[in-house]
């Protein structure tokens, strides 16, 4: 299967501006359309990062998001593209959010599938980012691929799981905790799409990595 990422023709460039309007105006239908494109050009950049190919060089979903904003609003490096206004960018980090968590779990199961399998196939793990490896009792990581490239298949989707859940008891630490984790935003970034403070985004994450953690913790020992 070809995992580069697709060339896009220069007038769907535009399209896919179109979509990011129409998603931010509540459209669903082309949220889906956005959702689709988004994902396919980051499942291909970050299995590229995931598999290695990046020798030597630490690969966080920032730079990922960042490749393929850049590929889908800047083709050939061009200045004069881009979503300039926040309320598009909202929606384009929400549906690049989505799209990570796609890739997050299509790459637990992969890597599953493959060790139930046998076949001493499994991916090389990429040289994890900053923050150290992840383990029982450790830090949430700081973003998607950190976990990727640092948890077990079973972790990576308790922690997809537990990231929903948080929906339910904190729904705007959860959206925080989407831009930051998911899309790879700083807290400067994230306050600026969600129109929220630096302080009050920091005090989000910062609680609900603490919420999340505590989650994962009693998880593993209940499994134990």
């Amino acid at each position: 299967m070809n995992t580069e990422p697709r060339h896009i023709p220069t007038g769907e460039h535009g399209d896919v501006t179109r979509l990011i309007a129409l998603a931010s105006s509540g459209d669903r239908g082309a949220e889906e359309r956005l959702l689709e494109t988004v994902y396919t050009e980051l499942h291909a950049i970050a299995q590229r990062a995931m598999r290695g190919e990046r020798v030597g060089i630490t690969v966080g979903a920032t730079a990922v998001v960042n490749e393929a904003y850049m590929r889908l609003f800047r083709p050939g490096g061009d200045a004069s593209g881009g979503v300039e206004d926040w309320s598009s960018r909202r929606a384009f980090f929400d549906v690049a959010a989505q799209a990570m968590r796609r890739v997050l779990i299509d790459h637990a199961r992969r890597r599953s599938a493959l060790a139930r399998g046998g076949s001493g196939l499994a991916e090389p793990r990429a040289r994890a980012p900053e923050g150290g490896r992840q383990g029982r009792g450790s830090r949430v990581p700081l973003d998607v691929l950190a976990a990727a490239q640092q948890s077990e298949p079973g972790e990576l989707l308790a922690l997809s799981d537990q990231i929903l859940r948080l929906e339910s008891v904190d729904p705007r630490a959860a959206e925080v905790v989407r831009l930051r984790f998911y899309a790879g935003l700083s807290v400067e970034q994230a306050a600026l799409v969600l129109g929220l403070s630096e302080r009050t985004v920091k005090r989000d994450w910062e609680l609900a990595r603490a919420w999340l953690q505590t989650q994962m913790v009693t998880q593993n020992v209940e499994r134990a």
